[in-house]
């Protein structure tokens, strides 16, 4: 039996980093991101995109948020519709 636990509005499942968001983003860039990511925080999505990701939090559905690390680089974090993974990723390894 798998047991999540989490501290956000919704579950996380497992969590992936991709290897180019691992060397860009420091760990505790990454801990942030997911911080604000569980709460909510879309960060640097559109009105669209917020949108989307608040009527997945009712319906289910793809959860997408975008952050940038202090030196600028922009990455993102995707948690799938069925809570069972999320991933730190740069976009042009999307």
């Amino acid at each position: 039996m798998r047991i999540h636990y989490f501290l956000g509005k919704f579950p996380l499942g497992q969590v992936f980093t991709t290897a180019g968001a691992l060397e860009a983003i420091s760990e505790e860039e990454r801990i942030s991101a997911l911080t604000r990511h569980i709460g909510g925080d879309w960060g640097e999505v559109c009105d669209e995109d917020k949108a989307a990701n608040d009527e997945a939090l009712k319906s289910g559905g793809r959860l997408l948020s975008a952050y940038r690390t202090t030196a600028g680089v922009r990455f993102w974090i995707i948690t799938e519709y069925d809570r069972s993974y999320t991933t730190f990723l740069l976009p042009e390894e999307y």
